[in-house]
């Protein structure tokens, strides 16, 4: 009965875990919505286009198959689970290796500066969420909408710009 008991409370700990990085992930996600409102209200960047749907689509695909990654690892490894782990996991055979610091530089290095460059470039607010939201929801749902964000951020853009058809 003991045994039940401990494992009942490691599984309470393992999805509150799970609970406060999903919250997490959808508040930079909503914070990047909010702050970027401009863009979908008024209809000036018009309707979601082709690639920009295919954007948010390729990100909720990748985000849910994460999540379903992301829980298992969890469940099984309970609260050894942690950040520290999963990365030495990921560096856990030279195939493994080579993926691993691929996705780490991505994750930890270009991301930030890519989408920080290019979002002031282009006029988009706080394209640095972006990043945060990386950290909690997975690479891949941040890149994409970020790609989805610029797309409609380029259209916003244009909207603007005067005409030359005088």
């Amino acid at each position: 009965m003991g045994a039940a008991r401990r494992g009942n409370e490691t599984g309470a700990t393992v999805t509150t875990s799970l609970v406060f990085y999903g919250i997490l992930g959808i508040a930079s996600t909503v914070a990047a919505f909010a702050v970027n409102r401009r863009l979908f209200a008024g209809g000036q960047a018009g309707p979601v286009s082709v690639l920009e749907g295919t954007y948010y689509a390729v990100g909720v695909c990748s985000l849910l198959l994460g999540w379903y990654f992301n829980v298992r690892y969890v469940h099984l490894y309970g609260h050894r689970a942690s950040y520290i782990n999963y990365t030495k996991m990921l560096f856990s055979n030279w195939a493994a290796d080579s993926a691993a610091q691929d996705y780490t530089i991505v994750n930890l290095v270009l991301m930030p500066l890519w989408t920080i460059t290019e979002g002031r470039r282009r006029g988009l607010r706080w394209a640095w969420i972006f990043f945060v939201m990386s950290l909690f929801t997975s690479l891949a749902f941040s890149v994409a909408f970020f790609l989805a964000f610029m797309e409609r951020q380029r259209r916003y853009n244009e909207s603007l710009a005067p005409s030359i058809t005088a």
